[in-house]
């Protein structure tokens, strides 16, 4: 179907074209295709922002690319379904997708595959969905995507605690944990409290916080200059006792890149390039210290 083409009204229905947001699974038979299509991918990681704005999916496509760059296979599912910006900031414009009885495989960009909302409908249509199509979706990203062998399958979620971040914790087994991503301000610090506190009552690892626009990078000299409040993503770490990722200042380059389909990390230095790699360090040992803590747990069960 050509893109915006049959796109479901906000009575909620399916598209009647390409299937999208049809509750196909049963809830038992959903479970089982997420497990197999997951069975092949190292490392799942949620990606969350208590509100928007904050530059959660920059920092996603950034650190994919990142991993990308070190020679994982890595993934990113966009998640976020009625409003897409994955493709765009990785420069993916109608993508060829194939689609066969094993399911539909992702498109590639700059060594990352991908999948999103974007792919399916126009750019400028608004997607007005209710909640149970876009959890169809959802469900139909997890099990009908064919991701092959991933080392690391990043989940851009959107802002807030609702059905989309709740389906992923609950439907991807062995979810490795969540990053949630904040700025300085003390509102945006309030909302990631909640990120935390939803991972932790879902049981969900919590693998540390980024604070984002932290403090201004000249991109000519590097100096970093404080222009808004910072500190935000130290202090809440610091207060539900979990790491702090790191620190991204503001560089004008990134969002030039966003808009360019270029991300920043593939074709500038600087500051903040040197900070999404010491993230993607960090984000490395807090995944291999759970895969060891697994491993622990299995032991122990067999001695049992």
């Amino acid at each position: 179907m050509e893109k915006g083409e049959n796109t479901p009204g906000e009575q909620g229905e399916a598209c009647s074209a390409c299937g999208a947001g049809e509750a196909k699974h049963e809830p038992e038979a959903t479970f089982a295709a997420v497990r197999a299509r997951m069975k092949n991918v190292k490392h799942k990681i949620a990606i969350m922002s208590g509100k928007g704005g904050v530059g959660k999916t920059t920092v996603s496509v950034n650190l994919a690319l990142a991993l990308a760059n070190k020679g994982y296979k890595v993934g990113l599912l966009d998640a976020d379904v009625t409003a897409p910006n994955v493709a765009k900031m990785l420069g993916i414009a109608n993508p060829e997708l194939f689609a066969t009885p094993a399911g539909l495989f992702p498109p590639e960009a700059k060594g990352v595959k991908v999948i999103s909302m974007a792919f399916l409908a126009d750019e400028n249509q608004a997607i007005i969905w209710r909640g149970p199509v876009i959890m169809g979706v959802i469900e139909q990203f997890l099990s009908d995507i064919v991701w092959g062998e991933l080392d690391y399958l990043l989940i851009d979620l959107p802002p807030g605690t609702g059905d989309e971040a709740l389906s992923i914790m609950q439907l991807i087994p062995d979810l490795d944990g969540i990053i949630t991503v904040t700025t300085p301000q003390e509102v945006a610090v309030l909302d990631t409290r909640r990120s935390i506190d939803m991972a932790r009552v879902m049981r969900i690892p919590v693998i540390g916080v980024i604070e984002n626009m932290s403090g201004f990078a000249c991109p000519s000299c590097g100096e970093v200059t404080e222009i808004f409040r910072s500190g935000g993503g130290e202090k809440v770490a610091e207060e539900l006792g979990v790491p702090l990722l790191g620190s991204i200042p503001i560089d004008p380059r990134i969002a030039e890149a966003g808009d360019s389909g270029e991300p920043f990390i593939a074709t500038n230095e600087g500051a903040a390039k040197e900070a999404f790699e010491a993230i993607v360090e960090k984000v490395e040992e807090a995944v291999k210290k759970r895969a060891a803590e697994k491993e622990r747990e299995l032991s122990s069960l067999f001695k049992e």
